[in-house]
């Protein structure tokens, strides 16, 4: 009877080691097909940057409620981002236009592998109008394998504000 409990224990004890090594497995090939998927969209210059939270360099951090988000693709950045800081220069008197709002097709896009394996992205629009209070100088994306994101705008006639969030295909929003 013991060798019968022993034997059923050890049964039990390989069973269940041998369900984790296939979730561990498993977990892993999720991963990295995630990772193939991010790179993808990286190396094809054809992803959104979905943004969850701002973080303006004056006051706290701001959870976004609403839907903002960059586009990029190979030929045009799209932006639509609020904006929360200290303005150098104002629109004008009775306008409603805010946040961060521009299309442009005049840029250069540069992409880099940094140490962890994500992408270092900087983007710079050519198209300049330093007495437009809404200009842009530059977009910078740091982009883990996991699709996680951080962009940092960095403007020349407001202070610079930083997103959270995370990519995703562009074809989902077109």
């Amino acid at each position: 009877m013991k060798k019968l409990v022993k034997l059923m224990a050890v049964s039990i004890l390989i069973l269940s080691c041998w369900q984790t090594a296939i979730a561990q497995d498993s977990k892993e090939d999720k991963k990295a097909a995630k990772a193939a998927k991010v790179k993808g969209m990286v190396d094809s210059v054809h992803y959104v940057f979905k943004a969850t939270n701002a973080r303006p360099q004056r006051g706290g951090s701001k959870q976004l409620t609403s839907d903002y988000d960059v586009r990029v693709v190979k030929d045009t950045v799209k932006t639509f981002l609020p904006y929360f800081g200290r303005s150098f220069v104002a629109p004008a008197p009775g306008s409603t236009e805010g946040g961060i709002k521009f299309t442009t097709t005049n840029f250069s896009y540069t992409s880099t592998q940094n140490k962890k394996g994500g992408w270092d992205i900087v983007i710079k629009p050519k198209d300049k109008n330093v007495t437009d209070w809404r200009d842009v100088d530059q977009l910078t994306f740091n982009i883990s394998t996991s699709g996680y994101a951080t962009l940092r705008v960095i403007s020349s006639n407001r202070d610079a504000i930083s997103f959270d969030g995370y990519i995703e295909s562009a074809k989902a929003h077109k």
